[in-house]
């Protein structure tokens, strides 16, 4: 049910920020098609909470800044190697496990990695990423778990080395 609150209110924040009318006709229809939209939704059984994931999103508020202060410092290092060549340049296939305890924590995990410039998931399995890393910075960089234990953190798991193959210490 907090859920489908979440997804109504996400919803109406949207639809006025897009709308911008406050004509009672027009907020009569909008909240219809609020209220359609989260039936619907009910209806097939998508409001879950991967559909609509609102447990992280208190702890997304010191993740997602952090996430884009690394993709940040990963273009420079990228561009960095670029522009020397030669050498900077190690592309490698790794393997790092992701202490996640859903699929949608891995999943977060994944797509965070290959956010980040110089790293791409190629692979998820039960427990490890499979990751192709342009250079050994940023192949090194995943293997601190840094980011491993922070999307755990994100799902609500003040420690993720409790799970067998988690993070470093």
């Amino acid at each position: 049910m907090l859920q489908a609150i979440s997804l109504a209110a996400a919803l109406t924040a949207f639809w006025v920020l897009l709308s911008g009318y406050w004509i009672p006709l027009i907020l009569c229809l909008g909240a219809a098609s609020i209220l359609a939209c989260v039936y619907i939704a009910r209806r097939m059984e998508i409001i879950d909470h991967e559909g609509h994931p609102i447990h992280i999103s208190f702890q997304g508020i010191t993740y997602f800044p952090w996430l884009l202060k690394e993709i940040v410092l990963s273009n420079i290092a990228v561009a960095k190697a670029i522009l020397k060549g030669g050498s900077a340049i190690r592309p490698q296939v790794l393997q790092v496990p992701a202490s996640q305890r859903d699929a949608l924590g891995q999943v977060i995990y994944a797509n965070s990695i290959t956010l980040t410039p110089g790293t791409v998931s190629i692979g998820i399995d039960e427990g490890v990423i499979t990751v192709h890393a342009l250079m050994d910075e940023t192949a090194d960089g995943l293997r601190t778990g840094d980011m491993n234990a922070r999307v755990c953190r994100l799902e609500g798991d003040p420690d993720p080395r409790r799970i067998a193959g988690g993070g470093q210490p």
